[in-house]
């Protein structure tokens, strides 16, 4: 009984430390993806791995280079400038995270379709630390040419933006883990289903495809009951905060207007952490002193709802 008791006392004070530190430094776990520091058993496909559709084929070695990450369709975007496609010393291959479509997964921005001067000045942004990303984006800016930038914000502007992202509200979520590879969010191998709660949970359409970065595989975004009709009275009118309606920058599709990025359909915790890196001051780029006004009045319930409702565009 006594062990029991002290498992008990000492899991809450790990809770405690945890939401501790997500509140100081502003980061809800489950949109700033950290590996858990407990993996499920690792296996690994033996051989050559292939997608549906592609004449392609990998080995699971081939797919976790960072430097050299599969192009599975090449007829769909031509040809890949070398940063892109390999990469450039502590610079990693653009694709690996982003995938060659553009598209990305949770734990990196979809690129695609967006305004290749904007790619440019968020670059110029992590390169010069007025922007600053948790993970390794202000080492990769620091390593890339400006010539590497424009033939990298050219190619992914090129790029055709897609349906994604299935936005669906739900009370339970299958039970997940943040990867060591890739940090990408995955349901359990074991399985089980566990409350939603306030978070937004974005798992992969199909785990295999996913960790085999297969650009034509999507992804499901668990949202709470209700967030979705919040989220577009709070994009299209500013709600009862009187903030700024996101049409009126960013379009009333939220595709963007000029050098303003689209919005619609992009992963919903790439969207949240944006909006806190605004109300937390780690985002000091040009648009950030009108941002951090729109974000100023919004509650951890706002954000979620925004979020949702922008990836479901």
């Amino acid at each position: 009984m006594l062990k029991i008791l002290v498992f008990v006392a000492l899991t809450a004070t790990f809770a405690l430390q945890v939401v501790a530190q997500q509140s100081d430094a502003g980061r809800p776990g489950w949109a700033f993806l950290a590996p858990d520091k407990q993996q499920p058993p690792a296996s690994e496909e033996a051989g050559a791995i292939r997608v549906p559709g592609s004449a392609k084929e990998y080995t699971a070695a081939q797919i976790d280079d960072l430097s050299n990450p599969p192009v599975w369709f090449p007829d769909e975007a031509g040809a890949a400038p070398s940063i892109v496609q390999h990469g450039k010393g502590a610079a990693l291959a653009c694709g690996s995270c982003h995938l060659m479509s553009g598209h990305g997964h949770q734990e990196s921005a979809d690129l695609a379709g967006l305004s290749a001067e904007y790619i440019v000045r968020t670059m110029a942004d992590f390169k010069s630390g007025a922007r600053i990303d948790p993970a390794r984006m202000n080492a990769i800016a620091k390593g890339m040419s400006d010539d590497d930038v424009r033939q990298a914000a050219d190619y992914f502007a090129a790029l055709k933006p897609g349906g994604w992202v299935k936005v669906v509200e739900a009370d339970t979520v299958p039970k997940s883990y943040i990867s060591v590879k890739g940090r990408q969010r995955l349901p359990l191998p074991g399985g089980g289903t566990e409350p939603l709660g306030n978070r937004i949970i974005e798992l992969p359409q199909d785990v295999a495809r996913a960790t085999s970065r297969d650009p034509h595989s999507g992804f499901v975004a668990y949202v709470p009951v209700g967030s979705v009709a919040k989220g577009a009275a709070l994009v299209k009118t500013g709600g009862a905060n009187k903030t700024i309606a996101c049409g009126i920058c960013h379009g009333d599709s939220l595709e963007g207007l000029g050098d303003v990025p689209r919005l619609a359909g992009l992963h919903p915790a790439y969207i949240a952490r944006q909006l806190y890196a605004f109300q937390t001051g780690t985002n000091h780029s040009v648009s950030s002193a009108l941002m951090k006004k729109v974000v100023a009045h919004l509650n951890e319930d706002d954000l979620i709802a925004i979020s949702a409702y922008i990836a479901g565009q």
